[in-house]
């Protein structure tokens, strides 16, 4: 009879012993899903396993998507919308505030909605809502994107006139108006305010003047992208294939903001107005991107459709290079997180604290080259398996063509002596190429740029990057340093990086 002997052993000689534990990643049947049912996105880094990404078992569709420039997030949403319209034919429209799609969206044979450039959107129409409810919403778009909310008189002067211009305009404000009916525009809401001024007879006229200037800046001339008649059809564009409306031609911040609030508000009551369908997948994708008051705003309709769209088949994309900039609701309600590179530490904290991934998810992060990812999924029920892990690349639709630039050559001697090795900055061709367009390169400039690429191998010295964008590229020194500090890179390289061109 064989004998069993316990044994007392210390804490410190147990931690020495090796037991299996599980890897960080899903079993396989959760990774690979039905390929008719899900969109395929890369394989994953430990055991290389096909990564297809399906909504069915997640609490819900909605994707956040955060990753520095460069990291590939353009490249894995135009990835994902176009493997969208092929499995389960999505509609997707992209709310594009700095016109990074508009060129993808040309060459794929959407459509182009340019704001500021002839194409305009009138707040007021209803789209077949209740008038009552379209005023909420814009004075929600106001409290956000205004002080309003600190002077309750100007509040109420600027509901009551909205209120009446659409009686003025002939609609029952508790009723809902017809699909084709003409809504007035923020002009009639002015002319209104300007006529009870000039009656005289308000106890407060200095509160009346503030509302009409508040309002004013929305519809002055040359300016007045939301207070015309529209010469668009959201209704129609949720359901008319690949779509983006280009924000770029804005004036500033406020304004793109005003435009995407609109834009949410429309599709979701469009969304809540067609209802649940029985059609396996989604019918419509919204991509909002960089879009930070959109999406940190608690009060944003952007976080009312994470938390409904499920139900109407109806998904949403937030990106953003800053994650700060995404309001944590939408983190804790979104069914997926992509987690591109991300350098900041105040970001990664932000980051594990909103998904509590574990210390080696966030080095993994840290070290992500172009494409790489971390993906967080939240199942419908609890398993017990890791739900976030990481992805070895994104498997585009087209060759992630990926452009480094090596620091080697800012390294003092003596910092090469001691053993410092520099790291290198990577871009993806598409998000690079838009980033020369923004500091004014012309076109012939960032061919030039491109073909000393390729001739280098797609690797470029850092100083012979910087002295092609001030002599090619005409880029000021201003332009530069931007450019730079948009890289993350530290002021005193910066500063070396200049006085290494002749800059300073």
């Amino acid at each position: 009879m064989t004998l069993l002997k316990l044994q007392s052993i210390m804490s410190n000689e147990v931690a020495k012993r090796s037991f299996f534990s599980r890897p960080p990643e899903p079993p396989v049947s959760v990774l690979l899903s039905d390929p008719f049912r899900s969109l395929y996105i890369g394989t994953t880094k430990i055991f290389r396993v096909p990564f297809t990404w399906s909504f069915f078992n997640l609490t819900n569709p909605h994707i956040a998507v955060v990753g520095i420039t460069g990291s590939g997030k353009s490249f894995f949403v135009k990835t994902l919308l176009i493997r969208a319209s092929y499995v389960w034919n999505t509609n997707a429209v992209i709310i594009d505030w700095a016109g990074e799609y508009r060129a993808w969206v040309k060459q794929s044979g959407g459509i182009i909605v340019s704001l500021a450039k002839g194409d305009y959107m009138n707040i007021m129409d209803l789209s077949g809502m209740k008038p009552i409810d379209r005023v909420k919403q814009i004075m929600n778009s106001l409290d956000i994107l205004t002080d309003i909310s600190q002077y309750p008189e100007q509040k109420r002067l600027t509901e009551e006139a909205i209120e009446q211009a659409y009686t003025n305009s002939g609609f029952r404000v508790s009723e809902r108006a017809p699909e084709d009916a003409e809504s007035p525009t923020l002009k009639d809401v002015i002319t209104l305010l300007e006529e009870k001024l000039q009656e005289g007879t308000y106890e407060y006229p200095a509160e009346l003047e503030n509302t009409i200037y508040r309002l004013r800046q929305f519809a002055r001339e040359g300016e007045d992208y939301f207070a015309r008649k529209s010469t668009v059809d959201l209704g129609k564009l949720a359901q008319s294939g690949l779509v983006d409306i280009d924000l770029s031609g804005l004036p500033d911040e406020k304004f793109r903001a005003l435009a995407g609030l609109f834009i949410l508000q429309t599709l979701k009551e469009r969304m809540r107005s067609e209802g649940w369908s029985e059609t396996k997948g989604l019918k419509t994708m919204v991509v909002l991107d960089e879009a930070w008051k959109v999406a940190s705003d608690e009060k944003s309709d952007a976080i009312m459709i994470v938390r409904e769209g499920r139900k109407y088949n109806f998904g949403l994309i937030v990106a953003s290079q800053n994650p700060t900039d995404i309001n944590e609701a939408i983190f804790s309600n979104v069914g997926t997180t992509f987690i591109l590179r991300i350098k900041f530490e105040k970001f990664l904290n932000y980051l594990q604290g909103s998904l509590n991934f574990s210390n080696f998810i966030r080095t993994e992060i840290s070290k992500f080259g172009v494409g790489q990812a971390a993906v967080e999924m939240a199942f419908q029920t609890s398993l017990r398996f890791p739900e976030t892990f990481v992805l070895e690349r994104i498997h585009g639709e087209e060759p992630l063509y990926v452009y480094v630039l090596d620091m080697t050559d800012t390294l003092t001697q003596s910092e090469i002596s001691s053993g410092i090795v520099a790291r290198d900055y990577q871009f993806e061709k598409e998000e690079l190429r838009n980033k020369l367009v923004d500091y004014g390169v012309s076109t012939e400039g960032i061919n030039t740029i491109f073909g000393a690429f390729e001739t280098s191998g797609r690797n470029m010295k850092m100083l012979e990057f910087i002295r092609m964008l001030r002599d090619t590229g005409g880029v000021s020194v201003e332009n530069i340093v931007a450019f730079l500090k948009g890289m993350s890179i530290e002021d005193m390289i910066i500063t070396r990086i200049v006085n290494s061109i002749g800059g300073i």
